[in-house]
């Protein structure tokens, strides 16, 4: 399966989506370093993409990455944080 990776000058995050989370059963262990937009979560690459990536590994399959630049300020800085 192949995922989003936006990233900007500082920071990266993962885009998955809810459904994704809650059928891996992480849905309690991502922190509001991340943010969400309507279906779509973007983890915080430092910690919670890396749960979600030991979670889906689980899973027989790989994984890997569209890297997308979204210049020096991405936009999913100015979404809302991730709650549960």
């Amino acid at each position: 399966m192949k995922f989003d990776f936006h990233y900007d000058a500082g920071h990266g995050w993962l885009k998955v989506t809810i459904q994704e989370i809650k059928s891996l059963g992480i849905d309690n262990k991502i922190s509001s370093c991340s943010y969400r937009q309507g279906n779509d979560v973007y983890l915080e690459e430092d910690c919670d993409a890396s749960i979600f990536i030991d979670a889906f590994n689980k899973i027989p399959g790989n994984v890997s990455f569209n890297e997308i630049y979204d210049g020096k300020y991405s936009f999913v800085r100015s979404l809302n944080p991730y709650y549960v």
